[in-house]
């Protein structure tokens, strides 16, 4: 008889998550056919004549050209294998040597949203238009000369991109793995939101102070974290972004990010300062997740404890995005509120890392 936990995880099947996903900084797309790797294919994203930005399949289906090799003419792509030119709805406008297009003569386009200085496309397998309450919701901040823009990094994450979500609840590794010590932790589930919201302390980026993040997914890929921590005794005021899109199933890309809110009073050169030692220091803090999800296995069975956060609940919450939208549960459209009583303790050796 086997007395011993045996950890259970099931293939993955084929299907990414309904809702927008953000693609990186509207900066950096230009009207050159850019390449983007996504949902298990390829996709191009490209600038039309009139600045808008398009998205679509990247692959021909006359004879399976890569249309980021193409070129730009208007708002459309022309192939570069057999010169076949594809409008900004996926569908052929011009072949140069056919007296008539077929019929079937159309590639997969995505709707594009430029927000908050990214680039976000709705994807759903089901090919229905955007749910217009899921739309990002615009950061003021992006606006303000009192803020910095955004700085960040993108890596490609080599697992499936559940790992990333669950850290939305699982408030007992922020001690080992941060070295930051929860001491009030809450989560709300409503619709397609899921909150984290989180007090405690962290030597790294709040000092003696306290430490506090509000976390919010807008769908199955998008977080904004407000947080304030302090840095050489001043208050400071931070956006992170955390943004993914999967590759496959078992990998994706993750965007983070960092925009802070420069300290009144302050020289420029001053502020640059503090600024590019505290977005470091939140890097450093991120990275270290990334190297528990590159080492972890799935487990679709946890064993949890009653100082965990709401785990499954989390799963449950974030599987509506996997489903037809005819099957999403209305366990949702009332808010949900978990909150976690207990405190885990900062390893000593963590501890001594993060107040260096």
């Amino acid at each position: 008889m086997i007395d011993y936990a045996v950890i259970e995880a099931e293939t993955i099947p084929e299907r990414y998550a309904r809702g927008w996903h953000c693609l990186g900084l509207q900066v950096d797309f230009t009207e050159a056919p850019r390449k983007i790797e996504a949902f298990g294919t390829e996709l191009v994203a490209y600038r039309g004549e009139s600045g808008a930005l398009r998205v679509s399949s990247a692959f021909c289906p006359h004879m399976g050209g890569n249309l980021c090799d193409g070129w730009v003419e208007g708002e459309s792509i022309r192939c570069a294998f057999h010169s076949w030119r594809w409008g900004a709805d996926g569908v052929c406008d011009h072949i140069p040597y056919a007296k008539k297009i077929p019929e079937k003569a159309r590639i997969r386009s995505y709707e594009v949203l430029e927000e908050n200085q990214f680039v976000f496309i709705w994807h759903d397998p089901e090919g229905s238009p955007p749910i217009p309450e899921q739309r990002p919701p615009h950061m003021s901040e992006c606006d303000s000369d009192e803020w910095t823009d955004w700085v960040i990094e993108t890596k490609r994450i080599e697992t499936n991109c559940r790992e990333l979500v669950d850290n939305m609840s699982d408030k007992a590794h922020f001690a080992p793995v941060h070295g930051a010590g929860a001491r009030v932790f809450k989560n709300t589930f409503h619709k397609h939101t899921c909150v984290q919201f989180m007090q405690g302390e962290s030597a790294r980026l709040s000092e003696d102070d306290v430490l506090t993040t509000e976390a919010t997914y807008y769908g199955p890929a998008y977080m904004i974290t407000v947080m304030q921590g302090q840095m050489e005794g001043m208050p400071v005021d931070t956006r992170l972004l955390v943004a993914h899109v999967p590759v496959t199933t078992e990998s994706f890309d993750l965007h983070f990010g960092v925009m802070m809110k420069k300290t009144p009073g302050l020289d420029d050169a001053t502020n640059a300062a503090i600024i590019d030692e505290y977005i470091k220091l939140s890097q450093e803090s991120f990275a270290e997740d990334v190297v528990i999800w590159q080492n972890k296995v799935r487990v679709d069975n946890p064993i949890l404890c009653d100082g965990d956060g709401p785990i499954n609940r989390l799963r449950k919450w974030y599987d509506q995005f996997y489903v037809d939208i005819a099957d999403v549960p209305t366990t949702w459209n009332n808010a949900k509120e978990y909150t976690v009583d207990a405190y885990n303790p900062i390893p000593t050796q963590r501890l001594e890392e993060t107040s260096k």
